[in-house]
């Protein structure tokens, strides 16, 4: 096996902490794809709305994750792809003008419209996390692609620039430094997800990503190809089981445990005589319930969740523009019934995705929303290493050393092809 060819994606949720090592394969460097290797998996305790509240919990976490994604890959890695979101990420588009040199349009042009769009002021409490060009106008003609060999006199770009919190970052960084690990760079999670569970004429027509995970709601819109609008809504499937917790009077374990094996979102599937034994306790004795009610809570706090997604959706402008419909993801989307009840909201086609393109190996272990996330990191870190990156696998280059520029040039046009 070529080391240089393991990638390590961590997702770092509020429930639970995912690690997957995959080895990339495949056409490269065009089509890069992964062969799963391994995956591990621990309880999240140290994160509160995606955020990391305490460092030694997390690492803890990471650690064991980690270490089980290894054990079962049979190899050891010193750096991750690692997933940021929540509500600190904020988004904003950028516009960069320059004067064509010459009279066709070459490279080093939409560089320099690039670096004028993306050297946007941003706060001293906050850091860049992606720029990603979506289109170019030459002269008067907008929407413009790939201006390279134009002709034109004016180049403007238009670029979707995504900043989030630096102290977020940093306490992530720090986390997975000391569970012994390397960030080799953050992604954000909606995007990582988009990579392992959009299509293409998906990502064309226009669709919304509904990550739905535990503390948090993230929401990605793509209309044209590219990435058009990013939210978070601070409500998941927590807000989901300790509405379980206080209507039927059960602890946070056993609620998780009744929402996993008879969970229902959408009311109307339920067979109304159907009905299910709550854990007993000393107090309370021996209890069973209609699964009616379960199905009912959990239908209520879900449909309040995607009324404020498709609220978000609605002040973005973007409800009415999405052909391709809704695809929701994350851990809490795994309920039955889910797809039921965002069709009823959203009017819209609706799909549970999970990740399944490009994916060779332990395919299997990840075939489930929760790993969207992650396999999406590992797939991100492929097309890196396909481009030969200059850090592939712990090696460094030195910045100006042969080839570093030409990479950095390759890896700057493929993330505007890729988001």
């Amino acid at each position: 096996m070529n080391l240089e060819r393991l990638v390590a994606g961590l997702d770092i949720g509020s429930a639970k902490t995912t690690a997957i090592i995959a080895e990339v394969v495949g056409d490269l460097p065009r089509h890069p794809s992964v062969r799963v290797l391994g995956v591990g998996q621990a309880r999240t305790t140290g994160l509160r709305r995606g955020v990391v509240s305490d460092i030694e919990e997390t690492t803890r976490s990471i650690r064991k994750a980690m270490q089980d994604a290894e054990r079962m890959a049979g190899v050891r890695v010193e750096q991750v792809y690692a997933g940021i979101a929540g509500e600190h990420v904020q988004a904003m588009t950028s516009t960069g003008i320059v004067a064509v040199n010459g009279d066709e349009i070459s490279q080093a042009d939409v560089d320099r419209a690039n670096e004028v769009a993306r050297a946007q002021a941003i706060g001293h409490d906050r850091e860049l996390l992606h720029a990603i060009p979506q289109e170019y106008t030459v002269d008067k003609n907008q929407g413009i692609r790939d201006p390279v060999g134009m002709i034109g006199m004016r180049l403007e770009t238009e670029m979707y620039l995504v900043t989030i919190g630096s102290s977020p970052a940093m306490n992530l960084r720090k986390a997975v430094e000391r569970a012994g690990y390397r960030v080799r760079e953050l992604v954000l999670e909606p995007l990582a997800s988009a990579l392992s569970v959009l299509t293409e004429d998906e990502k064309e027509l226009g669709v919304a990503l509904v990550e739905m995970g535990a503390g948090t709601t993230d929401i990605a819109v793509f209309h044209e190809g590219k990435i058009r609008h990013l939210g978070t809504l601070n409500f998941g499937g927590n807000n989901v089981t300790n509405d379980i917790v206080h209507g039927l009077g059960v602890t946070q374990q056993d609620a998780e445990r009744l929402k996993e094996r008879y969970g229902c979102a959408y009311e109307p599937l339920v067979d109304p005589s159907e009905v299910i034994e709550l854990p007993s306790t000393v107090a309370q004795g021996d209890r069973q319930i209609p699964r009616e009610l379960l199905a009912h809570i959990i239908h209520q706090r879900t449909d309040e969740i995607f009324d404020l997604v498709q609220r978000e959706l609605q002040s973005a402008g973007y409800a009415s523009r999405l052909s391709a419909g809704i695809v929701l993801t994350g851990g809490a989307a795994a309920v039955q019934g889910i797809a039921d009840l965002a069709t009823d909201v959203f009017g819209t086609g609706v799909r549970v995705g999970s990740p399944s393109e490009n994916i060779g190996g332990l395919s299997d272990s990840v075939d489930a929303p929760r790993f969207a996330t992650v396999v999406g990191l590992a797939q991100y870190g492929a097309h890196r290493v396909a481009l030969g990156s200059p850090a592939v696998a712990g090696r460094r280059l030195p910045i100006g050393a042969p080839g570093v520029d030409r990479i950095a040039q390759r890896v700057k046009t493929w993330l505007q092809d890729f988001f």
